[in-house]
């Protein structure tokens, strides 16, 4: 251990001090958050709690006096400093992230779960789905979470979880069996719906690459760290989701219900296809550029050619 971080743990010896000092660090180091949080000390609790083997969901306001060892010390100080010098997702150094209540698995072959699209999974897609969906398609589906989460909000459904990256599939099953679903949900290696040929969904709900060229450049450091694969949609961000409309609709049941995440891309998406009927939801919690359609409103512009 250097001597900096020798000074730091012998000054700093409670849970308060370091989440703290994490804060200013964060702050100074100009980090950026936006992979399950939104400030410095947000990111430095879920960091330090981890370090410590305490449960971020159930933090409790005593454990802020609390005196650490100096193991303990060490490793508090090792997850944040490499927060700072790795420039990474807080989620990939802790292992998981949570998403409409739940505990995923991630690592850097995922997005880190952030979706909005979880506020509709907990609203159970109201009021726009109009019956109870027998079988789901979390289509590009990267950790599982917005399949497995549905699986929970439509306990009686099958969930489909597709992914082109066989990668991506490997975290997802990982994620089917810690919550013990794999009796109704599979994960499928497909690109789009090449390698679902044949299946019917009175749901699809999909978070696909839509980020475009100009602001794929702009992010920063964090989002680099994430799967290229799992953002990038062209120049106008637009190349998967024009491809997904033109195949959803033979894919889709008679009410099915089409749900889309296109993020930054709404305006192109709204430009390029100006009759096409689309709601555009509007988040409580915050988010946007999420679309519902219905299956018949999508087949007036996108005919089904197959099944």
């Amino acid at each position: 251990m250097s001597l900096s971080e020798q000074d730091i743990c012998s000054e700093l010896l409670s849970v308060r001090d370091y989440l703290r000092w994490g804060t200013s660090q964060f702050n100074a180091a100009e980090l950026y958050f936006g992979h399950g949080t939104d400030n410095a000390w947000d990111e430095a609790v879920q960091l330090v709690l981890h370090a410590l083997h305490l449960p971020v969901q159930e933090a409790n306001p005593l454990w802020l006096d609390a005196r650490l060892t100096l193991s303990e010390r060490r490793a508090v100080v090792n997850l944040l400093q490499r927060r700072i010098q790795e420039r990474v997702p807080a989620a990939y150094l802790t292992g998981e992230a949570w998403f409409a209540g739940l505990r995923f698995r991630v690592d850097e072959r995922v997005l880190v779960p952030r979706s909005p699209i979880a506020e509709l999974i907990e609203q159970r897609f109201e009021p726009w789905l109009s019956q109870e969906p027998e079988r789901i398609l979390d289509l590009c589906t990267g950790s599982g979470c917005i399949g497995i989460a549905c699986a929970y909000a439509f306990p009686e459904a099958r969930v489909d979880l597709s992914d082109i990256s066989p990668d991506a599939l490997q975290v997802a099953e990982q994620n089917i069996v810690g919550h013990q679903l794999e009796d109704r949900v599979e994960a499928r290696e497909s690109d789009l719906f090449a390698g679902l040929e044949g299946q019917v969904y009175d749901l699809i709900v999909s978070n696909p690459p839509y980020v475009d060229q100009q602001d794929l450049a702009a992010m920063p450091a964090e989002y680099h760290a994430e799967p290229a694969l799992g953002l990038a949609s062209g120049a106008d961000g637009l190349d998967f989701t024009r491809r997904l409309l033109q195949e959803a609709s033979g894919h889709l049941s008679e009410d099915g219900l089409l749900v889309v995440e296109v993020g930054n891309s709404q305006a192109a998406l709204e430009d390029a296809f100006p009759e096409l009927p689309m709601t555009w939801v509007e988040f409580e919690r915050g988010g946007h550029g999420v679309f519902v359609l219905a299956a018949a409103d999508l087949r007036d512009s996108f005919p089904a050619s197959h099944v």
